[in-house]
């Protein structure tokens, strides 16, 4: 019969997968990460039990969550990536011909280690010489910044231990000090189809904090409710109309330029009306 793990949702469903085998499995100072090699998605990072990152469609979310805000912004040079330690948003961010450094903050140690040891295809650029790793609270961190960072990009877990405080309004506000006059940040805001409430809370939180805002959405088979989120804050460059498209990205195998012009209108009505209406 095999071994199936299931990720539940407090809803009352869940997403089951059927392993092959388990290559790490312990508990950090942080979090419970467990690293397995499924059948039908390849490996697969779990962080206290649930599942955050996968062979399989790793480049969907990491293509969303990196190239929109790079592509608002004019001419991103500082990049810093809070959380994913995994290495995928960081080999995205490193596409862009104008990025200079890139600051890694991730909590966990343990996170990049395993991600490193089992996840070359998402942790390959962590090595590049443009690429900082800085382990620390992400909170913290950028509270000590001011105007330093043209792009802030959020990859952080679900709203559940540590990262809990990574999607609060004294957050957000922390995150516009810390960028430039013309900064661009993005965030991952859960699934609009599981988590309504959630998604309306954020959005609107975030709305109070930046001028320009937009929310988009991508299919991300092994999240919850399958429809994800992100979000973008701007202190002025506008995301659809500020597009540039950048010739580096044509590699890219979900994200392009027609998406990105696209995508801002093409948001599902119902998760439209969970937002304010100052969203583009």
């Amino acid at each position: 019969m095999g071994l199936w793990y299931t990720e539940k949702h407090r809803l009352g469903f869940g997403i089951t997968y059927k392993i092959k085998r388990t290559l790490a499995d312990e508990q950090t100072e942080f979090q419970k990460l467990e690293l397995v090699d499924t059948e039908a998605f390849g490996r697969m990072l779990l962080l206290d039990g649930l599942v955050m990152t996968t062979v399989f469609d790793e480049f969907i979310y990491h293509e969303m969550i990196t190239h929109p805000p790079l592509c608002t912004h004019p001419n991103p040079r500082r990049v810093l990536v809070i959380g994913g330690g995994d290495g995928g948003t960081v080999r995205e961010v490193l596409r862009h011909p104008s990025v200079e450094s890139v600051e890694l903050c991730e909590i966990d140690r343990r996170v990049v280690e395993v991600c490193r040891e089992y996840l070359p295809e998402t942790s390959c650029g962590l090595s590049d010489p443009r690429v900082s790793i800085v382990y620390a609270d992400g909170i913290e961190y950028v509270k000590n910044a001011e105007a330093k960072y043209d792009c802030i990009i959020v990859d952080s877990t679900d709203p559940i231990g540590p990262a809990v405080g990574l999607f609060s309004l004294d957050f957000y506000k922390s995150i516009y000090r810390a960028l430039t006059d013309d900064g661009v940040f993005s965030a991952q805001t859960e699934s609009p189809l599981a988590e309504p409430d959630f998604v309306r809370k954020v959005t609107h939180e975030i709305g109070s904090v930046f001028p320009v805002c937009g929310l988009y959405t991508a299919a991300i088979q092994t999240y919850p409710g399958a429809l994800w989120s992100f979000t973008i804050g701007s202190k002025r460059c506008h995301p659809v109309n500020d597009a540039r498209e950048v010739p580096e990205l044509k590699g890219c195998r979900h994200y392009h330029y027609g998406l990105h012009r696209a995508m801002f209108d093409a948001v599902p009505k119902f998760a439209r009306e969970l937002l304010p209406d100052s969203f583009v």
